[in-house]
């Protein structure tokens, strides 16, 4: 009974500190706030509902906090202090302040969180997409940081261009680039529609097969490679089995000797129509 009544006053005592005391937390539009007073978590909807940030909040009972004021630079940088930092590069906006980043290094995100994969990071100030950012995991949500300024710039520019010119992720190739630097641009491009991967592989048969002087009627994905049905410029049918990764012909679909690898699908057209000829 001692243990209980002594429980009792202690939740009381620190519930009667929780209403004399302002506290830091930072908030997403439309979440809730937390903080912790006498070794008890409490959760709070803020009030107004609409404010995004780092703020101030006075309780005002068990459930609800006021918005007093936004909080100042070094009042945020002193509690992001006891957190641990990750670096993430920011692959697209979610909502608000809100983004999808992934991690830069996947080995050090397994041992630091025991899992890899996108994660979303609030309250991000600054930054655009590609950026490469620091953040700081609190054990349930990843909070903004700052830019990352050791970060090399020229990456950001060219995964912007590439952009821009609707690269596919499988034709992506600079100095520097790293498996999550295109798992990053994978989820940036994924939620474009031009970037639809099976219109970007169809883009990218029917432009090999033009420039060839052929035409694209069909393709299938076999895995590895497609088999693609293409006419000639006179309208003679053919099926070859092309290469994903470099449209390297892996059977062209008639004799040429073995030599079916030394060309890639532009340049079998004409080989196909020199025969034909």
């Amino acid at each position: 009974m001692t243990d209980i009544r002594k429980l009792i006053n202690q939740i009381a005592n620190a519930e009667a500190q929780l209403y004399t005391t302002q506290f830091l937390a930072p908030c997403v539009k439309g979440g809730r706030v937390r903080t912790k007073v006498a070794g008890m978590v409490y959760i709070f909807t803020p009030k107004p509902s609409k404010f995004e940030g780092w703020g101030i909040f006075q309780p005002v009972d068990v459930k609800t906090a006021i918005f007093v004021e936004e909080a100042d630079l070094p009042q945020v940088a002193e509690y992001l202090q006891h957190f641990p930092q990750i670096r993430l590069r920011l692959a697209h906006q979610l909502r608000g302040q809100t983004w999808l980043a992934y991690p830069i290094n996947e080995v050090d995100m397994r041992q630091r969180l025991q899992v890899v994969k996108p994660i979303a990071v609030h309250l991000v100030t600054e930054g655009v997409v590609f950026e490469q950012i620091i953040a700081r995991w609190n054990g349930q949500s990843c909070w903004f940081e700052e830019v990352d300024r050791r970060a090399d710039p020229a990456i950001v520019e060219t995964l912007q261009s590439a952009l821009l010119r609707l690269i596919p992720v499988a034709e992506l190739q600079f100095k520097g680039i790293t498996p999550e630097i295109r798992t990053v641009y994978e989820l940036a491009t994924g939620r474009i529609e031009g970037f639809n991967p099976t219109k970007q592989d169809e883009r990218r048969l029917r432009k090999a097969l033009q420039m060839g002087g052929g035409e694209l009627q069909q393709f299938q994905d076999r895995g590895d490679y497609w088999t693609v049905d293409w006419t000639t410029s006179d309208g003679v049918r053919h099926s070859s089995a092309i290469a994903k990764t470099d449209l390297t012909v892996i059977s062209s679909g008639i004799c040429l000797s073995g030599y079916d690898r030394n060309f890639d699908l532009q340049s079998l057209v004409g080989v196909i129509e020199q025969q034909e000829w």
